[in-house]
């Protein structure tokens, strides 16, 4: 009996980027069948049409989507479909989110076609694949500036988490309590609490609802979190 061709769901709505992602996927597997959609109300469509789709190629960012709402969506309701991110967008909280939510790839739209093409035969052959963090600069310091304290990004803050750190503060933003936390993580409470306290300090936050507010911004769009999102003179509450 012969096996089934797949099936893989494009979700972008840049016409040309569409279609050279279509194109990849029919040289890549010829015998896939393609769904093409350029909105996430066509995506909910096609994954329910197609609820056995062997992957999703989804753009990050499409006019009806809150940044990482539709893979939340797909990983929450389809959770057997692997699903790789496609978007113009590489910064590496992305990529750190999109891994820490479920996805098995995130290919930024700059990576080049015949690596492309590579990249979604190895996701259909059940892989996974990262884009490698660029190199940073290296700087010398002046003697005084060794001495001085560091100032980190929002970036370099996030970049500080653990995936598992990630992923609970993605939680927090959906309103989840410790105890729904520990049972979809299987972990105890106590480690919970841990990893919360953990990740506020890291964030240089003090409170679960700052941290909920950062997530949600980081969900929503590439202008993420002011520093001034915190308010560094309130005080610590219970996690």
């Amino acid at each position: 009996m012969s096996k089934a061709a797949p099936t893989v769901i494009v979700a972008d709505d840049h016409p040309l980027f569409g279609v050279a992602l279509r194109l990849g996927v029919q040289r890549a597997a010829p015998d896939a069948q393609v769904v093409a959609v350029e909105s996430f109300a066509g995506l909910r469509e096609a994954i329910t049409a197609h609820p056995d789709a062997a992957l999703v190629l989804l753009d990050l960012m499409m006019p009806d989507v809150e940044g990482l709402s539709a893979l939340q969506f797909l990983r929450e309701q389809f959770p057997q479909v692997p699903v790789a991110l496609v978007s113009a967008a590489g910064e590496r909280h992305w990529v750190r989110s999109a891994e820490a939510l479920g996805a098995v790839a995130f290919i930024p739209k700059a990576t080049p076609l015949e690596t492309t093409l590579e990249v979604i035969g190895l996701l259909l052959a059940g892989g996974c694949w990262w884009p490698q963090p660029e190199s940073e600069p290296v700087t010398v310091a002046s003697p005084a500036s060794r001495h001085a304290p560091q100032t980190l990004t929002l970036e370099g803050k996030l970049e500080r988490l653990t995936r598992q750190e990630l992923r609970i503060l993605l939680q927090i933003r959906d309103g989840q309590l410790n105890k729904q936390i520990a049972w979809d993580l299987g972990i105890s409470e106590s480690t919970v609490k841990t990893h919360i306290s953990t990740l506020l300090r890291k964030l240089d936050l003090h409170t679960r609802t700052q941290a909920a507010v950062l997530a949600q911004r980081l969900l929503a769009g590439p202008q993420i979190v002011p520093d001034d999102a915190r308010n560094p003179g309130q005080s610590a509450t219970t996690q």
